[in-house]
């Protein structure tokens, strides 16, 4: 069963972009993003990658982070 760990701090994104876990990202309570990993990121921006050619930028301050972890 897969678990969910929210990214918080700097070292936790930093993992999850190292290690390329699955990452869901949640804005106003609702599910916009699931399934991609973080391929950038810095104080006001996550980059996160679903296939190759799509990309999504979300806001850090206004979205929620959680780790997939199998």
């Amino acid at each position: 069963m897969p678990t969910n760990r929210r990214l918080e701090t700097e070292a936790d994104f930093q993992e999850a972009m190292e290690l390329q876990h699955q990452i869901r990202v949640f804005k106003d309570n609702h599910q916009i993003d699931s399934g991609g990993v973080i391929i950038r990121f810095d104080s006001q921006t996550i980059v996160v990658q679903s296939s190759v050619s799509e990309l999504a930028y979300h806001s850090r301050t206004a979205c929620e982070f959680f780790e997939i972890r199998k």
